[in-house]
């Protein structure tokens, strides 16, 4: 299972670095092809949400599965592991929900970029007119 906790991960990773390139101030020689990187990209990385879905069910099935250790006859090493877990999976929630607010966020920004450019090309098309 630790695969696919890479595997999104670096998914997450990706896509805040594509929201950090397409945001940055200055890279507007390169702003087309990252433009064209991105679009390109978005389908690929809905696979993203179903993933999350799955991923999400597997924690809350091994919430549900764990066994307790609220009483005194746990030992030491038991409560221990009983922490761990909880931990991993709060660690694993808080992946799942960055990974699905970077994809919303690199659409919602990419959509935006384009409709900037697109309105940036028909001004230059009204003043070269002019």
């Amino acid at each position: 299972m630790a695969l696919e906790w890479v595997v999104l991960g670096y998914t997450a990773a990706a896509e805040a670095i594509m929201i950090l390139l397409l945001t940055l101030p200055g890279l507007h020689s390169l702003r087309k092809g990252l433009i064209a990187v991105t679009t390109s990209l978005l389908k690929p990385f809905l696979s993203v949400i179903p993933f999350c879905l799955f991923l999400l069910a597997d924690i809350y099935w091994k919430y549900e599965t764990r066994p307790s250790c609220h009483t005194h006859d746990c030992s030491p090493s038991e409560h221990l592991r009983h922490q761990k877990s909880i931990m991993k999976s709060q660690r694993n929630a808080l992946l799942i929900a960055s990974a699905l607010v970077f994809y919303w966020i690199l659409y919602s920004v990419t959509k935006l970029v384009v409709r900037v450019e697109e309105l940036t090309q028909r001004i230059q098309k009204l003043k070269n007119k002019e």
